[in-house]
Formats: structure tokens, sequence, C-alpha cells
């Protein structure tokens, strides 16, 4: 399903994380997100280098927090190409050290040597959130204006991708307080209407969920990066948000209509998005 000229989804599983991979109808490599998983057999699992990528045209981390950055090393690579970076601006770095771990310390020097780097405005040639440089993809991104929140979650970008008749919204881990300032702007609830496939914020938890969203949009399908621990406590919530959709198991003729996906019980899931319409694969029921 991931051939041909259409917007190419992955979201891996990287069991308490987010990384999600696009691929444009014109070949630019878009990641929003760069989690990795570290699986029962003990082995890492990198994204990036399973998918032998050595160039992102668009990078979006919605937020620093380490379950959505792990594989920043891989873009510290000699061979590797970042040409555009989208990340939240202006956080103090006593702010985010303090949000992460002692233990993820590290990740944060790579963020931080990051944010300091790429810091030149893009021109409107150059910009690959504009449809007419990634083959009809549409990313806007949205970010809560109000100051003075000390969770870093609500301080996570936003992205709603729009391609022929599907809208995605992928949030990072922003928190209801953050839906709901997000719901204060026009411009915001504009670009949410009609959203198809939905990407639960927080990995499905109840700190992330957010009724009023559903005032403006009723999602085909809510998809859920989660891991083993059971992080999913809103999945009930959102199953009766969603009006269903088929779904297929991958290299079978399986099929079901879901109104609910997660990475832990389905493992990676595949969307291929036409103009006419998507189709859906997971790895397993």
């Amino acid at each position: 399903m991931l051939g041909g000229r259409k917007l190419k989804v992955i979201i891996w599983d990287v069991q308490h994380g987010n990384a999600i991979y696009m691929q444009t109808p014109n070949g630019l490599n878009f990641m929003f997100d760069i989690g990795s998983g570290s699986y029962k057999s003990g082995s890492g699992f990198s994204p990036l280098r399973h998918m032998k990528i050595n160039r992102l045209d668009f990078f979006l981390i919605s937020h620093p927090h380490a379950d959505h950055m792990r594989d920043l090393p891989v873009i510290f690579e000699s061979d590797f190409e970042l040409r555009v970076l989208s990340r939240p601006k202006g956080l103090p770095e006593e702010f985010i050290r303090k949000s992460n771990r002692s233990e993820d310390q590290g990740l944060v020097d790579l963020y931080l040597e990051l944010d300091r780097k790429y810091t030149s405005p893009l021109s409107p040639e150059r910009n690959p959130c504009l449809p007419r440089n990634n083959g009809g993809v549409e990313v806007k991104i949205f970010k809560w204006e109000e100051a003075g929140s000390s969770n870093l979650n609500n301080h996570s970008l936003v992205a709603v991708v729009s391609f022929g008749r599907e809208k995605m919204i992928i949030p990072g881990d922003i928190e209801k307080s953050g839906w709901k300032a997000l719901l204060r702007q026009e411009e915001f609830l504009k670009a949410i209407k009609n959203t198809s496939i939905f990407i639960a914020s927080h990995h499905g938890r109840e700190s992330g969920y957010c009724g009023e969203l559903f005032n403006y949009f009723t999602p085909d399908i809510v998809i859920i990066s989660d891991g083993r621990f059971c992080d999913t406590s809103a999945t009930d919530r959102y199953d009766r948000h969603a009006k269903g959709f088929r779904v297929y198991k991958r290299d079978t003729n399986e099929s079901k209509i879901r109104k609910v996906l997660t990475t832990r019980n389905d493992g990676a899931i595949w969307i291929g998005i036409e103009p006419e319409g998507k189709m859906i694969t997971v790895a397993r029921f």
C-alpha cells in the first residue's frame, strides 16, 4: 500500500513514545517526533535506521520530553541531513532540564544544540509545510499562545496535516488545559474541521483527553501510540467519539471495522492517503 503517488504515513510502535514518519507524494521525508523503542528481546528499535533514511526535509519535535526524541543521536551522524526543524521556541533551558530525568540530560543536550543551530527564517520557496512544495500536503502548526504553563506537555506543538479529502491531527502530549486554550483560537477551529484521523494526545492518557474537541469534528478513527504499561486510560472515551473505519491486517485479506487503534495491540500502523481517500493497515489485530 505504500507505493504510488500518495501521502504515506507510518506510526511506529516505539512503546511509550511517539514517532510518526510521512513521505509526501513528491518524495519528501517528514518526521513528527522521533521516539525509539526497547522491546522484550532487549534490542532497541530506531525508526530512522530501520527505514535507512539519511535525510529529513521537515522534522517536528512536539516538545522536548525524552520519549519524543530518543532517536536524536541518528540526526547527528555525519551522513545525515536535516533541512528544516520545528519545535516550541523560547523555552528556558532550565525548564527543559527540570522536565526531564537526570539520565536523559544527554538527549536534552542534543535537543538544545539543534535549537541553537536552526534559527534562520524560511523563505516560501523552502517551506516544506506549503502544499506547492510537497506534492499537495499542507501542514499547519498551532501552539498554546497563553504564557505561564509550568507543564512542558502543554507547550506541545499541534500539527494539522491535510491531503486530498483527509485530515490528521498530531498533538504531541498536550493536556486538557492546553486543548482548551487552542479551542479559543479561531484559526485552530477552522483547521480541525472535518478531521478524519486523530492521534490521541499523551499516549491516550486521561490527562490528554478533551471531550470539547469532538464538538468540532468526528474522526473516522483514533490512533494511540502507547507502551506495554497500558497508558491508554482514555481508550473507551475515544471509542465513543469515532465513526469507525475498515482496517486491514498486513499481508492478509483480513479486515475489521475499528474505532481505536493502539500501537501496543496493533503494532506499527501504515496509512496510505490518496486524493480520493485512505487505506489503513496494521501489523496485527
